[in-house]
C-alpha cells in the first residue's frame, strides 16, 4: 500500500483514484497513529460538528471515533480531482457499544500539500439505523 507521500499533487485520474484507496485501506486499519501520518502536522478538519486542527486533535479525534464505532469497514469513491484537491464520496457501517449497527454516508473534499500531506479534510455525514441483516460492507 502507498504511504502518505508517496503519491503527490498535481493528481492524474490515476493518482487520485490511489489516493483515495490508500485512504480508505489506512482507515480501515482503525489505527490512529497511521491513519494521523497522511496529515501535515498543522493541517484543518471539520468532521461533522467538530473543529479539529493538527496531528495530536486529528489522533484524538480518531481514537474516540474508533472506541465508539466498532467493527468499522469503510469504503471510498473517487467524486472529482485537480491537481491539488481531490472530493470523495463514501460509506461506511459499525456498530456501537450497545450492538445497533450504523450506516453512516458522507461526503469529503481533500486539498494536499506539495508532499502528498492532506492540509484541510473537510467532512459531511448521515448517520442511518440499521439491522444487522443489512449490512453491505464485509468485514476485514
Amino acid at each position: 500500500m502507498p504511504g502518505p507521500t508517496d503519491i503527490r499533487p498535481p493528481f492524474t485520474e490515476e493518482d487520485a483514484r490511489a489516493k483515495v484507496r490508500s485512504a480508505q485501506d489506512a482507515w480501515n486499519t482503525r489505527d490512529p497513529d497511521r491513519v494521523v501520518l497522511a496529515y501535515t502536522e498543522d493541517s484543518e478538519w471539520r468532521n461533522r460538528d467538530e473543529f479539529l486542527h493538527g496531528r495530536e486533535e486529528i489522533r484524538a479525534f480518531l481514537a474516540r471515533k474508533w472506541a465508539r464505532e466498532l467493527d468499522y469497514r469503510l469504503e471510498k469513491e473517487l467524486w472529482a480531482f485537480t491537481d491539488d484537491r481531490i472530493a470523495v464520496r463514501f460509506e461506511y457501517e459499525s456498530h456501537d457499544p450497545d450492538g445497533q449497527w450504523w450506516r453512516s454516508y458522507g461526503n469529503e473534499m481533500w486539498e494536499f500539500d506539495a508532499q502528498g500531506l492532506m492540509a484541510r479534510r473537510f467532512a459531511s455525514i448521515n448517520d442511518v439505523r440499521i439491522e444487522p441483516g443489512e449490512r453491505r460492507l464485509a468485514t476485514g
